[in-house]
Parts: structure tokens; sequence; C-alpha cells
């Protein structure tokens, strides 16, 4: 399975989607962006395919980093392949990220699933075929019957639970809303949302990434009080010593690093430190599906959980395969969008749903997404 070419489609997909100056995203009309997809060939005439943001595939990266490594090898020494991509980072002047890293082995992971005709998470060798879902809402904004305020939250909580969701997970307010951040507001969101669900329904928070140690400690108090189950990047990551501090002083887990950088490497030294108390991964944080099952098995030997972040299957995938993960994070979701309208280039959804709040594994091979192929080529971008 020697890989002869790697390539990408950029193409033009409608969404509600729109982002803000910080690069939160709230809900619109519809309109349509950039959306592209890495397609990597071996000579036997296999495929593997991962989507992308195009600037993350830009040609330069592509054809500077990503082909010098990958054409002419086995597709199937992913491990390897991985290393070898991971040693330019630091030679490509930082321009090689750890994002466009998880889309090639993203591709490589389809790659084999769809040549051997498996689901990859058998391939890795599942735990489950079902995961639960805890909905993870947009940020805070300022739209009349949005996430406007304490009650809206509630009220869409109240939803989500009528849809089967048995855990949920705020982000509240952020800039560049005009009065935010408000440790005090984001208190009464929750309280709102406790009392809109009861104490059966799992409750977790993503709140102001820069806050100060105080104002997290204080915000992780109140958390406390109302019964939330974990939160999450109050602070700044780049200081893994404030978190060290805050895990020692709340009684709430800590979950966390989501951005910070250094991949399954740096999730260990936070471990070490003693800085949080459910570790964080995710395909797209950590570098792929490969660094993320090191830092989700890592995790398990110190009998920690270890939460993914973000949606979509191949993070689904990675859910599936580890018994130390609870929960699927399903999402961004908001009053005036349905998640379950899903994106025009897939035929079916990557992650749907049962009224119990489980998210089912595809068995369909590699990845598990019905591509429309079709689609993409009839909205191809030059």
């Amino acid at each position: 399975m020697i890989i002869t070419d790697v390539s990408v489609r950029t193409f033009r997909t409608k969404t509600k989607r729109h982002s803000d100056s910080a690069g939160h995203g709230h809900p619109g009309p519809a309109h349509k962006v950039a959306q592209s997809l890495l397609t990597v060939t071996t000579e036997d005439g296999h495929e593997g395919h991962a989507f992308a943001a195009p600037q993350v595939v830009r040609p330069h990266l592509i054809d500077k980093y990503v082909k010098k490594v990958l054409i002419g090898q086995d597709a199937r020494d992913r491990e390897r392949l991985w290393h070898d991509l991971a040693h330019w980072q630091r030679g490509s002047a930082a321009q090689l990220t750890d994002r466009t890293l998880a889309i090639v082995d993203c591709a490589l992971w389809d790659l084999a699933g769809r040549a051997l005709n498996q689901p990859v998470h058998k391939l890795i060798g599942a735990y489950r075929d079902k995961v639960p879902a805890y909905g993870s809402t947009m940020c805070g904004d300022e739209l009349e019957g949005g996430l406007a305020t304490p009650d809206d939250y509630g009220r869409f909580a109240q939803k989500l639970v009528a849809r089967g969701y048995k855990g949920i997970k705020l982000h509240t307010w952020m800039p560049p809303v005009s009065w935010a951040p408000d440790v005090k507001a984001d208190l009464r969101a929750c309280a709102a949302v406790r009392e809109a669900v009861g104490p059966d329904i799992a409750l977790m928070i993503d709140a102001f990434h820069w806050y100060s140690r105080l104002d997290a400690l204080a915000l992780g108090r109140g958390l406390e009080k109302l019964g939330f189950a974990w939160i999450e990047e109050p602070m700044d990551e780049q200081s893994m010593s404030s978190y060290a501090w805050l895990a020692g002083a709340l009684d709430i887990p800590v979950l966390g690093p989501e951005t910070a950088a250094g991949k399954f490497w740096a999730r260990a030294e936070w471990v070490k430190a003693g800085a949080v108390d459910i570790l964080r991964t995710g395909v797209h944080d950590v570098g792929g599906i490969t660094p993320a099952l090191k830092t989700m098995r890592m995790a398990e030997c110190f009998g920690m959980d270890c939460e993914v972040h973000g949606n979509g299957a191949a993070n689904l995938i990675v859910a599936a395969a580890s018994r130390n993960c609870r929960w699927y994070e399903r999402g961004l979701l908001h009053p005036f969008l349905e998640y379950d309208d899903g994106h025009d280039y897939l035929k079916t959804l990557a992650d749907p749903m049962d009224e119990d709040g489980f998210v089912h594994l595809s068995d369909r091979p590699g990845l598990g997404e019905e591509i429309d192929f079709d689609h993409i080529e009839n909205n191809r971008v030059a």
C-alpha cells in the first residue's frame, strides 16, 4: 500500500454558523464557506479522506512537508509517518501545525479502514459501539431568545434534556460580548440550568479562558454548590502552575488541558504536576487519532478519566475505543440551529444520537463518514 499522491479538494458548503472577532461560533443567516477534503491515494487504488479547514491543508504545507514525508511510503506505517511528519514541525517555522498532522493521520486511518472494509474503531479495538453524549452549547450571546440570559440557558437546557441528552456543557459569555466576562453571570446561568433540569443531569462548564486565579476559584466554588461534574479551561492554559493551584483548592474536578501545545507529552506533565483531575485530549488538539489514543491510554495508567474535545467522526472513534472516556461532546448547539440537519457534503450524520442520548458508531468502513463526492465536485473552488 505505497502512497502515490496526497491531494486536496476545496469546495463551498452552506452553514448558518458565523464566527465573531474572537473566533467563537454563533448562529446567523445561511451563507457559504470554504471547506477542504484531503485525500491520500495508494498505488493499488485505495483512498483515505479527512475534512479540514482550507488553511490547515493549504498547498504550501502539502507540497513542502506532507508529500515529502508520505509519498513512496507504506500507508500502513502510521506511527512512523506521524513521527516523521511531527519532526518537520520545528523546521517549518511553526507553519506545520498539530491540526495538519491530525488531518493527515485521520486520512491514513480512513484509508486503512476502507482498504480492509472495516470501521476504524474496530481496527483499533472497540470498547463499545455507542457513547453517551453531552450537549455542548455555543458561547453566550446578545440575541433575543438565544443564549443572552440565564433564563435562556435554562429553557434551552430543558429542550436538550427532552431531546435525550443526559449531560449538558455550558459555554458562557466571552468577549466580544459587550459586558463579558463575569463570574456572577456565569454562576447565574449555571444555577438556572441546574434548576431547569434537576439533579440527575450531568452539568459541566467551559467558561472564560483567561480568568484570574481568584475569579476561577470563585467560579469553581460556586459550581461545587450546584453539583457540577467538572470545570474546564477558566484560565490561560499556558500557566500549568495556575491549574495545579486551582485543582488543589477545589473539590470539583478540573479538566484539561485543551488548547495547551505539546501533544501527549505536555499532557503527561499536567498529570505529573497534579494540574488536572480529568485529562483532556482531542484528535485535532494533539495531532490525530494516533496521539489521542496515546493520551487516553496514559490517563488510564493513572486511573484517570480522559475526555475528548470536540465532535466529529474521528473524536467519536477515540471515545468508542476508550474505557476511561465517559462522554462524547456533541455540538456546538444553539436554540436557533438544528444540529441534526448535518452538513451538505455528508449524506448522513457522522454522529446520530438516539432518544436516550447515545451516539452510535457507524459500521461503514474507515472513519464512517458517508461523503457526498458529487456535492463536493459540483461546488469545487478553483
